[in-house]
């Protein structure tokens, strides 16, 4: 039971083609079923982890991956089929390769870049998950509306720009603290 998380992130990492394919052939009801599934799991596997200490270090690897590449995988897609703005897109994947670079950077000049996500990372992540439900809700069923589609958006952008900008804040502190020590 201990590697359940993990699995589930698998889960999620193989979610990921269906979903980008089903968005291509504009399958909206199975598409919202496979990411609300997919959304629900990161949850899931991070609940499981905390809940019973069945965390490990190929799970600190995995999880965030497969956020990545499920929420780029479907910006990018959907952006692509006119469902997702393209600056919005530009944005949200902009700042996962600010975060990318930084780690790497970091890694490469200062050592292991240990810590857990931060509070606004988790806030958007959850955004992005809500905003993606609902653009295909409203792409299959009209529902929600287009207004909250837009305040969604805007919500999405502004947590985007709060956790990039929080994440380069650490990146250097950080890497300050390393230099002075």
């Amino acid at each position: 039971m201990r590697h359940l998380p993990n699995l589930i992130c698998l889960l999620r990492i193989v979610l990921v083609w269906p979903i980008v394919v089903s968005i291509a052939h504009a399958d909206y009801p199975l598409t919202l079923l496979l990411f609300f599934i997919a959304a629900m799991s990161d949850g899931l596997d991070g609940f499981l982890a905390k809940r019973f200490n069945w965390t490990s270090e190929l799970g600190k690897l995995l999880d965030p991956l497969a956020d990545k590449l499920l929420l780029v995988g479907v910006f990018l897609v959907a952006t692509w089929y006119g469902l997702i703005p393209r600056w919005l897109t530009i944005a949200a994947v902009g700042r996962d390769v600010l975060i990318l670079l930084g780690s790497l950077a970091f890694h490469i000049f200062w050592g292991p870049l240990n810590g857990r996500p931060m509070i606004s990372s988790k806030i958007n992540t959850l955004l992005q998950l809500l905003y993606v439900l609902a653009i295909v809700a409203h792409a299959g069923y009209r529902r929600p509306p287009a207004s909250l589609l837009d305040v969604l958006a805007w919500l999405t952008l502004a947590t985007v720009l709060i956790s990039g900008a929080s994440y380069v804040r650490e990146f250097t502190r950080r890497a300050l603290q390393v230099a002075r020590a």
